[in-house]
């Protein structure tokens, strides 16, 4: 298990401050912690706060690593069978996570509304989503929604998605699903 374990980076490492979601090089040789590794991203602590690491510069974190996040994405659901439909994106979503906590963004209860439109080649869709963030100064909101965009449309059938982020109504804990609150340790 890599939650937990110090890693020293192999190469300078391209990341994302959280919450203020600015880029940042982190560089080769700097020792981290890594604090959450779901959805295809690694979360680490390190001198300076926290920081998200994106897919695809895992390697700066080492073999370890690549390893362990392959062995999660097999685990994942097995693809979507049949035309997309509305259960095939809220699946596609719930590989997306907030870089803090570790809850997918549907059991978060961050997504407000999907659409699924007829898009301009046939048997296509195109997908509407409207989220929500859990503070409104998070700055990791475009991050967040650019992972559900590019989740959404790499399952088949999908033309183009759309992921806007809305204010209202305001997001509160009882938002949050009952799996949501299990894996929360949250009572009712």
């Amino acid at each position: 298990m890599i939650v937990g374990k110090e890693i020293e980076l192999l190469r300078d490492c391209p990341s994302t401050i959280i919450p203020a979601g600015d880029p940042i090089t982190l560089p080769k040789g700097k020792k981290v912690f890594v604090s959450q590794a779901l959805g295809g991203t690694v979360t680490v602590r390190a001198e300076g706060g926290l920081f998200r690491i994106a897919g695809k510069d895992l390697d700066a974190l080492g073999e370890d690593v690549v390893a362990e996040i392959s062995k999660e994405r097999e685990k994942a659901p097995p693809e979507a069978s049949g035309p997309v439909n509305e259960g095939h994106v809220w699946e596609a979503m719930k590989a997306c996570f907030d870089p803090e906590i570790p809850i997918n963004i549907v059991d978060l209860g961050l997504i407000y509304d999907l659409r699924l439109d007829e898009g301009e080649t046939k048997g296509q869709k195109k997908v509407s989503v409207k989220m929500t963030l859990t503070a409104q100064g998070c700055g990791m909101g475009p991050v967040i929604a650019e992972d559900a965009k590019t989740k959404i449309e790499a399952l088949p059938g999908v033309e183009s998605a759309e992921v806007e982020i809305v204010w209202d109504p305001v997001w509160n804990p009882q938002m949050i699903s009952e799996e949501g609150r299990k894996k929360l340790g949250i009572n009712g």
